[in-house]
């Protein structure tokens, strides 16, 4: 290979517009990562066509659950006509959310804004007839939330997709149809970036092609040269920034340092009225306690109607997450994981500086809390959210032995918070734990 071949790869590389890319660095990573970790709190939109008879959304005809003709007919209930994203957003930011993600598109293909890549979206096939991701982008950065957009990289709809529903499927190998469903791809994909430009892409459908048949790399690489401070979620075969749990809590806390628990209100993503199993506020403030002590957002979804109201059981949920989250505000945004379960019954969290713990407290205690396993000497004690300051009172710690004393805390009924009550511990430091075995008495 020549020298001007060689430069000239070089340079593209560079800019990010041909195949070679800048290798990212961890603290250049880090940095663009920032506003994610801090965060804390998002809310996942799940609104298409679906919402129109309140079924499953894409799985329902993938499934064979209904006809593939009997779930586009939703297109002609799709109106959208009490659709506020104003409204959306300012309930969003009352929730305590730092973030949004809307479903530009599901699995079902139906995209939701004018894209010129097909003919399937709501402004030329529903009696909505307009853009509705356009209006909400410019709402939520308008009430200071970042705005994601989730799309599916699968398309049961679209005919140069191989698969339709579980037992159907339009083709085996055809590597020209494939070529233009991945070239369909990129189109829709460059216009979201282009129109939107997204803090935050959020990929499904992954796991029905290889990271080669997706052009993962490509991508990945054509969405960070048009945005180098995007965010990819993991669901884009193994070219994402952070893991994506879904539904189900983790039980320890998991391996990646970025993660986020996507889970519904009730059992279903979309609206369904006759779904009715909504988790109580008390259960999704303790399960986002759960993910602030590993360190992990919570990614909350709501399902509008398909005329864009929001349930009323859901908006209820939000505004008493939005009580909770305004007045716990320094114990949930830029806190990283708490310390091993071992030494305190409840979640923690600690300040990025490590030098404040903070104990959630999910239960109303039966006497005072217990604190283990604290080498740092205790500056302070108070009560996240009014400021009342906290007695507390250390046993078993003995002059000859290096173990710690068990802190005991005193925490009034008083001071109880009607869902998670939050407590501070100044620490004198960077919080340092006692791991050991304890020890015998050798000398007094």
């Amino acid at each position: 290979m020549n020298r001007n071949v060689i430069l000239t790869l070089f340079l593209l590389g560079i800019t990010g517009t041909g195949i070679l890319t800048a290798q990212e660095t961890a603290l250049e990573k880090e940095k663009r990562m920032q506003w994610f970790e801090d965060a804390r709190l998002g809310i996942f939109i799940h609104w298409g066509i679906y919402a129109v008879d309140g079924i499953d959304e894409s799985w329902s005809f993938f499934n064979q659950y209904i006809s593939y003709a009997d779930y586009m007919k939703q297109l002609e209930g799709f109106t959208a006509s009490r659709y506020n994203p104003q409204q959306w957003a300012e309930l969003i930011r009352e929730s305590g959310a730092r973030y949004a993600v809307l479903t530009s598109k599901h699995h079902d293909g139906v995209a939701l804004w004018n894209t010129r890549c097909n003919s399937l979206n709501v402004v030329e096939k529903t009696p909505a007839g307009r853009d509705l991701v356009d209006p909400l982008v410019k709402a939520l950065r308008k009430n200071g939330i970042k705005a994601g957009l989730y799309f599916s990289l699968l398309d049961w709809s679209h005919p140069d997709y191989p698969n339709m529903t579980r037992s159907e499927k339009r083709y085996e190998n055809d590597s020209v149809r494939w070529q233009r469903f991945v070239d369909f791809n990129f189109c829709q994909l460059e216009e979201l970036s282009a129109r939107f430009k997204p803090d935050l892409f959020w990929f499904d459908g992954d796991w029905e092609q290889s990271a080669e048949a997706w052009r993962a790399r490509e991508l990945n690489q054509m969405l960070r040269s048009r945005n180098p401070g995007v965010i990819l979620n993991s669901r884009i075969a193994g070219y994402g920034d952070y893991s994506t749990p879904e539904q189900g809590l983790p039980v320890t806390r998991p391996a990646d340092r970025y993660w986020e628990l996507c889970m519904t209100m009730n059992d279903s993503w979309g609206f369904q009225g006759n779904d009715h199993n909504y988790k109580t506020p008390n259960q999704v403030i303790r399960i986002f306690a759960d993910c602030l002590a590993m360190g992990g957002n919570l990614l909350l979804d709501i399902g509008p109607k398909a005329d864009g109201t929001i349930p009323d059981e859901q908006v209820a949920i939000l505004k008493e997450l939005g009580r909770w989250t305004s007045k716990h505000q320094e114990a949930i945004y830029g806190t990283r994981a708490g310390i091993p379960a071992e030494h305190f019954y409840g979640p923690t969290s600690l300040n990025k500086s490590g030098d404040i713990l903070y104990l959630y407290l999910p239960w109303k205690p039966n006497g005072p809390i217990t604190l283990k396993g604290i080498k740092n000497k205790i500056n302070r004690i108070w009560v996240v959210g009014n400021g009342t300051k906290l007695n507390w009172d250390v046993k078993m710690k003995q002059y000859w032995s290096e173990v710690p004393g068990l802190v005991y805390i005193d925490v009034p009924e008083k001071v109880l918070d009607p869902q998670v009550t939050v407590i501070a511990v100044l620490l004198d430091g960077k919080i340092d734990l006692y791991r050991e075995k304890g020890q015998v008495i050798t000398s007094n």
